[in-house]
C-alpha cells in the first residue's frame, strides 16, 4: 500500500501539544493547567509509560520543583525522600581514591540541598499532578512526524503507525497514527531527538551555536548490605579508568532503603575507536573504593542514554513558527554539576509562560520570540553561564589540567562575575573526533565475573527492554558500503564498543564482514546517532511502546 492508499489519519485539537513526558515536558503542561484550567493541553510519550524511557543520576536539584509544586515535600506520594547529607569528591588511580577538599570546589557545585531518587518515579508522579489538572497523556505513542500548515509553521505532530511489517507491509494489526494538533507545539524529545533534529535543520536554528556535545551516561541500581549504606552520601570521581584525554567520571549516590545508584558518564569526544564506555563502567565498579561497597549486593536495574554536554555555547535558537524546544531537547545540562532536572523543568515552565501569554493575547502557529529572547536571564541561563568553559577546558586540556582550569574558572565567576578564559568554543561534533584504528592498540576487556563485572545481554535483560520483532529495523544505515569501507575498515567497527546494548555486530564470513543490526536491544540512548564517525547511522523511534522499561531509573 503506497502512502497515496494510506487511510487518513485522525485528528485532535489542542491548545498546545507537548512531545515528551519527562520533567520539562509535565513541568510545562503542569505549568501551562495552572495559568489556565481551561487550555487543553496533551502530552505524547513513546514509553509504554511514563518514566519507562527515563534515566537520570539523579541527584536533583529541587529548585525548579519548588516553583512549580511548593508543597512537594509535604506530599506522601512524592518519590524524592533522601536528602543530600555528604558530598565527596575524588580522584581515582588504579589503587587509590585520594579526596578532594570540599572547599576546592565553587560553591555552584554543593550538592546539600539537593534530593537523590529515581527521576523515572519522580516523573510518573509529576504525570499524576498533570492528569489531575485536566491534561490528557498518551503513552506509547511515538511522535514520527512534524506536521506544518501552509505557511511553514509548525501545527502539531503525527504519531507513527503502528503494526507495520519488517518488509513494510501492513499486518492485520495495522492502525495507522494519529494527528495532534496545536496552536503550540512544544518539543520535550530529551538528547538528540529525532524530531528535534529536523526542526533543527528546517529553521536553521544551531546557525548561531557552537556544535552539539555529548557524553553517555551508564548506570546500574543496587541492593547493597545495610551495613555499608549511608543515606544521603553523594560521590564523584574522576581519574582511573580513563585515560587524561578522555573525560568522565563516577557517580555513586546512597539513597532510600538500602539502594544506590551507581553510573559512568563518558564524552563522546573520545578520540580512540577501541574505547568501550560499557567496558570501562564495568571496570570502575573493580575499584578498591566502589567494590567494597557492592560486594555482598545485588544489581536491580541497568540502562543508558546520552547527556547533552555542550552547555550554554551550543543551546540552539529555541524558538520557530508554531512551537518551541525545551529540556534537554535544548541542551540545557550543567556538565560540572551533572544536573539538568531543573533546568529542563524550569525551561518547561518558562516557555509554558510565554505560550499562555501568546494564546492570552490571540496568537497561534506564530514564533515565540519572547522566550528565546528570555532563557538567558532567567534562572536556567544564569545556572549554565559561569559553567560554560568546563568542558571546552576538559576537552582541551585534559582531565588533570582542564579540571583545575574549570575550577578556577567557576570561581572567578562566582567571586567576580566574569571568566579570564572569555567564552570557549567548542572544536567539532563528537562524531569526527576519532581517529583511525591503526593509531591506536586494541582494548582487552577483561572477563566478567557475574557478581560485580557482567557482560551486555545481560545487561539489557535488566533493562526490560522489548519490540515488536516484525517492524521495520528504526537504526537507518544511509550507505552500507560506507559502513563497510569507513567505520569498519578504517575504525575497527567501533559501533561493536561505543553501543552500550550489543546492538551493532561486525560477523566475519567467508564473503567478507557483514554488519548486523540487533535492533531489539536498542535502549534508545542515541550514542550510534552521535558516535558513528561518517553520521552514517540515523536513530528514528520504533514502533510506540517499544524500548526499555524503566521502573526506578
Amino acid at each position: 500500500m503506497s502512502t497515496e492508499e494510506l487511510p487518513p489519519r485522525e485528528s485532535m485539537e489542542f491548545d498546545v501539544v507537548i512531545v515528551g513526558a519527562g520533567p520539562s515536558g509535565l513541568g510545562a503542561a503542569i505549568r501551562l493547567k495552572q495559568l489556565n484550567p481551561e487550555l487543553s493541553v496533551v502530552v505524547v510519550e513513546k514509553g509504554s509509560e511514563v518514566g519507562a524511557h527515563i534515566l537520570s543520576g539523579a541527584v536533583m536539584d529541587p529548585v525548579a520543583l519548588d516553583k512549580l509544586i511548593p508543597d512537594w515535600r509535604e506530599d506522601a506520594d512524592c518519590p524524592l525522600k533522601t536528602e543530600v547529607k555528604d558530598d565527596r569528591f575524588y580522584w581515582f588511580t588504579e589503587t587509590n581514591a585520594i579526596k578532594l577538599p570540599n572547599f576546592i570546589m565553587p560553591p555552584l557545585m554543593n550538592n546539600h540541598h539537593c534530593y537523590i531518587g529515581s527521576l523515572g518515579r519522580l516523573c510518573r508522579w509529576l504525570a499524576g499532578k498533570a492528569e489531575a489538572l485536566g491534561v490528557e497523556i498518551y503513552p506509547g505513542f511515538a511522535a514520527t512526524e512534524v506536521l506544518y500548515d501552509d505557511k511553514g509553521a509548525v501545527r502539531g505532530i503525527a504519531t507513527g503507525d503502528m503494526g507495520v511489517a519488517k518488509d513494510g507491509s501492513h499486518k492485520a494489526s495495522f492502525t495507522r497514527g494519529m494527528e495532534l494538533v496545536g496552536k503550540y507545539t512544544l518539543f520535550a524529545e530529551g538528547a538528540r531527538g529525532s524530531l528535534t533534529k529536523q526542526l533543527v535543520a528546517k529553521f536553521s536554528l544551531d546557525a548561531n551555536s557552537q556544535p552539539p556535545k555529548f557524553g553517555i551516561g551508564l548506570k546500574e541500581v543496587w541492593q547493597i548490605d545495610p551495613s555499608k549504606h549511608q543515606k544521603g552520601l553523594v560521590q564523584h570521581a574522576v581519574g582511573w579508568p580513563l585515560k587524561n584525554d578522555t573525560g568522565g567520571g563516577l557517580f555513586f549516590y546512597h539513597y532510600d532503603e538500602n539502594l544506590v545508584s551507581i553510573g559512568f558518564v563518558v564524552h563522546l569526544n573520545y578520540d580512540d575507536p577501541y574505547l568501550s564506555p560499557f567496558d570501562e563502567f564495568q571496570r570502575v565498579k573493580m575499584h578498591p573504593a566502589v567494590r567494597s561497597v557492592l560486594e555482598g549486593g545485588k544489581r536491580l536495574a541497568y540502562g543508558a542514554r546520552a547527556i547533552t554536554e555542550g552547555g550554554y555555547q551550543s543551546v540552539p535558537r529555541l524558538s520557530f513558527p508554531g512551537g518551541a524546544l525545551i529540556g534537554c531537547a535544548a541542551g540545557f545540562v550543567n556538565v560540572p554539576r551533572i544536573k539538568g532536572v531543573h533546568n529542563a523543568m524550569g525551561s518547561g515552565m518558562l516557555a509554558a509562560e510565554h505560550v499562555h501569554a501568546a494564546l492570552g493575547a490571540g496568537r497561534t502557529n506564530d514564533e515565540l520570540v519572547e522566550y528565546e529572547n528570555a532563557w538567558r536571564s532567567s534562572a536556567v541561563g544564569k545556572d549554565l553561564y559561569p559553567v560554560r568553559n568546563a568542558k571546552p577546558l576538559l576537552s582541551k586540556f585534559g582531565t588533570f589540567f582542564g579540571a583545575g582550569l574549570g575550577i578556577f574558572d567557576m570561581w572567578c565567576n562566582t567571586l567576580f562575575g566574569v571568566s579570564l578564559f572569555g567564552t570557549q568554543s567548542h572544536a567539532k561534533p563528537d562524531r569526527e573526533t576519532l581517529d583511525p584504528a591503526k593509531v591506536h592498540a586494541p582494548i582487552t576487556a577483561s572477563k566478567p565475573d557475574g557478581k560485580l563485572t557482567f557482560d551486555r545481554l545481560s545487561s539489557v535483560f535488566l533493562s526490560n527492554t522489548n519490540h515488536e520483532e516484525d517492524q521495520p529495523v528504526h537504526l537507518k544505515v544511509a550507505d552500507m558500503n560506507l559502513q563497510k569501507t569507513s567505520e569498519h575498515d578504517v575504525y575497527a567497527g567501533p559501533s561493536n564498543r561505543y553501543c552500550p546494548a550489543g546492538v551493532y555486530e561486525w560477523v566475519e564470513e567467508t564473503s567478507g564482514p557483514r554488519f548486523v543490526i540487533n535492533a531489539q536491544n536498542c535502549v534508545h540512548c542515541k550514542t550510534c546517532d552521535i558516535k558513528d564517525p561518517n553520521g552514517n547511522i540515523t536513530w528514528v523511534p520504533p514502533e510506540g511502546g517499544g524500548g526499555p522499561n524503566y521502573e526506578a531509573m
